[in-house]
């Protein structure tokens, strides 16, 4: 059985893009490692569901071992940075807010883990972090030099297919499945994720797909119960989130798509992914 560490920016962020993968392998008899670089410090709060006394980054915590827990974690491991907020705030350089850390710092952190875990497999974001936050943008740099330093094998970007999106977005609108301010709307489109044409992996999820919304519940103070993340009737919530994207260092674009992160997960003819049957 094989390792595989996947970095994330924040509480939450592992459900969204790899809570699929993370689970998939898990139940496969892999061993399944999460690394957060912060504490989630700057998220917008979820009316009325701090406890007396509770910090947001003590709640995150808690719901991030959850949502771990949910998805199979062996391990689950904190860096310790501070939330680095939305791109262009005050907080972007605060003390100990991870986008302004230093890359070798930060990367030696996560090669040590990576080391310890002699991980086959290692996530991290694309190189503008899916749409451009700070933090996201930094676990980019920090992972992709940490894989280095550990010599970890098999290394994925995470990201989301920008020409799916775009249709799928367009659909929602159309079958009023989205309003105002759910989700990224058709303009948002064109800085997220990465074309199709540039990718190397589809992940078909779905059978996994409860147990990635069961850990997006879990979230509970980002993740409000009638946010578009829970409320999506399943079968849109599949099309949404039942395949997950990547781009693994070294390999060629312009498929066949491979199918799976591990080196014994084949690539299948015409980048078309087996039925989960």
């Amino acid at each position: 059985m094989a390792t595989l560490v996947t970095f994330h920016a924040h509480p939450d962020d592992e459900c969204i893009g790899c809570g699929g993968v993370m689970r998939s392998a898990a139940d496969a008899g892999h061993r399944v490692v999460l690394v957060v670089a912060t504490g989630g410090e700057h998220g917008e709060i979820v009316a009325d569901v701090l406890a007396p006394g509770q910090t947001l980054a003590q709640r995150r915590h808690e719901e991030t071992l959850e949502s771990a827990r949910i998805l199979g974690v062996a391990r689950t491991e904190f860096l310790g940075y501070v939330d680095s907020g939305m791109v262009g705030t005050e907080t972007n350089t605060a003390p100990g807010a991870f986008a302004a850390a230093d890359v070798e710092e930060a990367a030696g952190r996560l090669a040590a883990i990576l080391r310890e875990e002699a991980a086959d497999v290692v996530t991290y974001y694309d190189d503008h972090g899916g749409y451009g936050h700070p933090d996201h943008v930094k676990v980019h740099h920090v992972g992709k030099r940490a894989a280095e330093i550990a010599g970890t094998p098999r290394v994925y970007e995470s990201t989301m297919n920008r020409d799916e999106m775009r249709t799928m977005i367009a659909g929602a609108v159309e079958a009023g499945l989205m309003g105002d301010g759910d989700g990224p709307d058709e303009s948002d489109v064109e800085s997220m994720g990465t074309p199709e044409s540039q990718l190397t992996t589809r992940v078909d999820v779905t059978p996994w797909l409860a147990a990635k919304r069961a850990a997006m519940r879990a979230h509970s103070s980002q993740i409000a119960e009638d946010s578009f993340f829970l409320t999506l009737p399943d079968e849109a919530f599949g099309s949404a989130f039942g395949t997950e994207w990547f781009q693994r260092a070294g390999a060629p674009v312009g498929g066949p798509f491979e199918t799976g992160l591990f080196a014994d997960e084949r690539s299948h003819p015409e980048g078309r992914v087996p039925s989960a049957s």
